[in-house]
């Protein structure tokens, strides 16, 4: 009953934040529009038509590329529609990599201490030491290029601040008394951290991970640029902004500017619903 009155407490204080609501309105319209790409999606997002080559869009008197097309000839609201299901399902798996990674090294850490909080720390500084994206490209470089490897890198760079963030939790949840309980009659240290530590834990790991998915969105779409993450002809935003980047240059305005649009709605997104959900989950910042 009473994590259901929580859960009331939460939802209502979230309706009342109009920037989450409006971060909420565009994730799912990002998300809807990557589930539904091949049924709005006017053309093919890899057929190519050179003698289409960089046409100006509807603004040009061009109904059948309503955002132009890019030096391919290939319709660039295609792309762009279903990059939203590269882009996201990179944000999302890459978090989830993270999560997993992290969140297990900030349990462990927290519940045992001593020793084997002391290795699972200075690994965590180690990474720290770096940029995240030097991180992600030297991940890349060890791997390969690829969509598949940009994920596991970019997760991987984010396990680290994960860890950080669910081992602080944990030092506290694990001092509680049904903690001290369950160890009192017996539980194993699995069973602890899994039944009793673990979702205690979860709403600082869900607002991160909200906020993680637009950062990972932003660091996918640079290792597209770098020309380390999606390849062509795949219709991956950041792949996108690389291989149109001369085009600019010639007044071809258009080619980067809506792939960059994409980009910066999405991250937005996320950044809005994630700040209201840390608001709304921490009564203390609530209004």
């Amino acid at each position: 009953m009473r994590n259901y009155s929580a859960l009331h407490d939460t939802i209502r204080y979230l309706k009342k934040n109009k920037g989450a609501m409006l971060g909420l309105l565009l994730i799912v319209a990002f998300i809807l529009m990557a589930i539904f790409a091949p049924h709005i999606a006017p053309h093919s997002p890899i057929e190519q038509s050179l003698k289409n080559n960089l046409k100006p869009g509807i603004w040009a008197n061009n109904p059948t590329n309503i955002l132009g097309t890019d030096e391919f000839g290939r319709d660039l609201l295609s792309r762009i529609i279903y990059g939203a299901r590269i882009s996201l399902s990179v944000g999302f798996i890459a978090v989830f990599i993270g999560m997993l990674l992290g969140g297990t090294a900030g349990i462990i850490a927290g519940f045992f201490g001593g020793k084997i909080d002391e290795i699972i720390m200075r690994i965590v500084d180690i990474m720290f030491s770096l940029p995240s994206i030097l991180l992600a490209i030297v991940i890349v470089a060890i791997l390969g290029r690829g969509l598949d490897k940009a994920m596991i890198a970019i997760g991987i760079t984010y396990a680290p601040q994960i860890a950080r963030i669910i081992r602080a939790e944990t030092l506290v949840v694990k001092n509680t008394e049904y903690v001290e309980g369950a160890k009192a009659i017996g539980s194993s240290s699995i069973r602890t951290m899994l039944v009793h530590v673990l979702p205690n834990v979860m709403s600082p790991i869900i607002v991160y991970a909200t906020l993680s998915t637009g950062s990972a969105i932003l660091d996918a779409a640079a290792l597209g640029f770098l020309g380390l993450g999606a390849q062509p002809p795949t219709a991956e935003w950041g792949a996108m902004l690389a291989s149109s980047f001369h085009s600019i240059t010639g007044g071809y305005w258009w080619v980067e500017t809506f792939p960059g649009i994409a980009i910066a709605l999405t991250v937005l997104g996320f950044n809005l619903f994630g700040d209201g959900l840390r608001d709304s989950l921490d009564p203390k910042l609530r209004i």
